[in-house]
């Protein structure tokens, strides 16, 4: 089986994003991250992959984009979320993966709740409510369960976290 999983860091107020940026600085979430979709296509917006500046290396990097004459080297381009899931299944098939991996941004991650093709959710649940202009809701609690969390490494100078992984129902 194919899963579809999608990787997001929220604070608890649901923002996940401010001025195409972060809103923390987590290096612990960030190996997370690296772990998690390392050797798996992953599957971002163009704006996502604008404010990463790069290909995230050792993944197959497939971006979004409504733009027909966008281009980006070392990339595969998607002009829809269901034809970037196709060529991630295809790319995730002949490297011998189960999983593709969605990381962003906001309006990806929207429409992938809102069609139902999401199998797992990775979520850093960041303890802090900074302001933002990307959000991303909790899991519904009647589609996805919490199979998982782990709690982050503590720091004074960073706001606490916990991994969380949600399976659907």
């Amino acid at each position: 089986m194919m899963f579809i999983s999608l990787i997001v860091a929220r604070g608890t107020n649901g923002v996940i994003g401010v001025g195409n940026q972060l809103p923390w600085y987590l290096p612990s979430d960030l190996k997370y991250f690296k772990a998690t979709t390392f050797g798996k296509p992953i599957i971002m917006g163009r704006k996502t992959f604008e404010s990463i500046g790069r290909p995230l290396p050792g993944r197959t990097n497939i971006v979004v984009t409504r733009n027909e004459n966008f281009k980006a080297e070392g990339v595969l381009l998607a002009f829809s979320l269901d034809q970037a899931c196709h060529k991630g299944k295809v790319r995730a098939a002949l490297d011998g993966k189960d999983e593709i991996m969605i990381i962003g941004g906001a309006t990806i991650y929207q429409e992938a709740m809102g069609s139902g093709i999401i199998d797992r959710l990775y979520i850093t649940q960041v303890i802090t409510s900074p302001k933002g202009d990307a959000f991303f809701e909790a899991p519904d609690e009647s589609i996805f369960r919490l199979g998982s969390e782990k709690k982050g490494p503590e720091s004074k100078e960073l706001p606490a976290f916990s991994y969380q992984i949600w399976d659907r129902i």
